[in-house]
Order: C-alpha cells, then sequence, then structure tokens
C-alpha cells in the first residue's frame, strides 16, 4: 500500500473510531505519517455536550472524560493499525484544543530513535530549542534530552525526556497522575502560547499540543502552524 492510501486508510479508521464512541466525529482528519512517527490531526471535533460544558468554563472535565475514554480506545487503535497497515505502535500520545475543536494523536511506530539519532535539522531548531529550555524551567526542569523535527510543512515536534522533578514523580506514585497531567497541560500550554515561537517560526501558531508518558518521563509538544504561503 502506497503512502497516501495509507494515510487515508488511517484518516477513515480514526474518524469513524472517534465518532462511534464519542457520539460526533471529526469533520476532517489529516494523517502526517514519517518514521518513526504519524501524527493525526483532527479538526471541528467536539460533541454538543462537550461544547455546553466548555461553554461553562467546564474544560477540565471535558479533557478528564475524554483521558478516560482514550485510556479504553488505545489498545484498540495500535492492534487495529498493526493488523491493517502492518504498523506497530510503540507508544501513543493525544491532546486536544478545546476552545478550537481540535485535536492530536502522535504515534511512536517502532522502537523509536536512538538517543544518538537526532531528528533532522531545520533552520530554527537551535531558536525553538532554547524557547523550549526557558519554558520547560518554569514548569518543571530542564529536560535531560531535547530534540525536534518538522513531520510535514505545517506541523513541528518536539520530543523532550527526563523532565518530572520529585514532587511529580511522587504525585504520580500516589495515584495523583489524571490531576497531574491536567494541571501540567494547563500551565505548560499556557507558558507555550505566551512565547516567542511566531517570531522565531516567521508563521502564526494555529494549536499547540502537549502530552507525557509519565512511566516514560518522556513528552512530546506538538505546535500546528499555518501554512507557509511562500
Amino acid at each position: 500500500m502506497d503512502k497516501n492510501s495509507l494515510q487515508t486508510e488511517i484518516a477513515s479508521y480514526i474518524g469513524k473510531l472517534l465518532r462511534d464512541n464519542f457520539g460526533k466525529g471529526p469533520s476532517s482528519v489529516y494523517v502526517s505519517l514519517k518514521k518513526p512517527f504519524i501524527s493525526i490531526h483532527l479538526r471541528d471535533f467536539l460533541a454538543p455536550m462537550e461544547r455546553v460544558l466548555v461553554s461553562q468554563q467546564e474544560t477540565m472535565k471535558v479533557e478528564e472524560t475524554r483521558d478516560l475514554l482514550m485510556q479504553e480506545l488505545i489498545p484498540d487503535i495500535k492492534a487495529t493499525l498493526k493488523v491493517g497497515t502492518g504498523m506497530e505502535v510503540k507508544e501513543l500520545y493525544y491532546d486536544w484544543s478545546l476552545q478550537n475543536r481540535s485535536g492530536i494523536l502522535v504515534g511512536i511506530l517502532d522502537n523509536e530513535e536512538d538517543n544518538d539519532n537526532k531528528l533532522e535539522n531545520y533552520p530554527e531548531k537551535e531558536a525553538v530549542h532554547h524557547e523550549i529550555l526557558l519554558i520547560s524551567r518554569q514548569a518543571e526542569k530542564s529536560p535531560e534530552s531535547l530534540d525536534s523535527c518538522f513531520l510535514n510543512d505545517r506541523t513541528l515536534l518536539v520530543k523532550r525526556t527526563g523532565i518530572l522533578v520529585r514532587i511529580e514523580k511522587e504525585l504520580i506514585r500516589t495515584g495523583f497522575e489524571e490531576h497531574l497531567k491536567l494541571t501540567k497541560r494547563q500551565l505548560e500550554k499556557r507558558l507555550l502560547h505566551g512565547s516567542d515561537f511566531e517570531e522565531i517560526l516567521q508563521r502564526n501558531v494555529v494549536d499547540i499540543f502537549v502530552d507525557w508518558d509519565f512511566k516514560l518521563d518522556k513528552s512530546y509538544i506538538i505546535f500546528i502552524l499555518q501554512p507557509n504561503n511562500k
């Protein structure tokens, strides 16, 4: 199966899966495959009941409910992609921008890149990393490793490892993982949206998504940018 057909099949599957389980699917699903990463960008994805909660400033309730449902769906997503496409997803990350009615899923397709195998360069990489380090220090601590790459013209992926501080590890150990994740999302996204990435990239930032795997002490940040008109 060629790359375009593969991306179309994955988009169709994810759209139907979300529609069946959330009561409303996204109006569009854009899949980008750049090994070892696959990104799935969702647009216009907000169920009627969720829309009511968001309008009442109850976004945390929506995110908590979605997290519970996604934990049930992730094994099915991994199994279906393996059977249907032959791709084995080792890790799956996700986040939502409820105000923009959008979302992202990011899969790591194999054992992921080795630590010594850097992601490909782009002109603003050093400046982006400098800004990410500043934000990470404000939110938790400097990551032990940091790398980034463009998955396509509009999607910038940033990978961080080794960012959890001791109090966060203790909260996870004592059963407060969900509350920690929701709180960290709010804090980091507020810092990211207030940063200089638009100036650095010379592009408008449409969406920012963040997720963690606390067991692996790993995090991914995804920037969705306006199309480059050059």
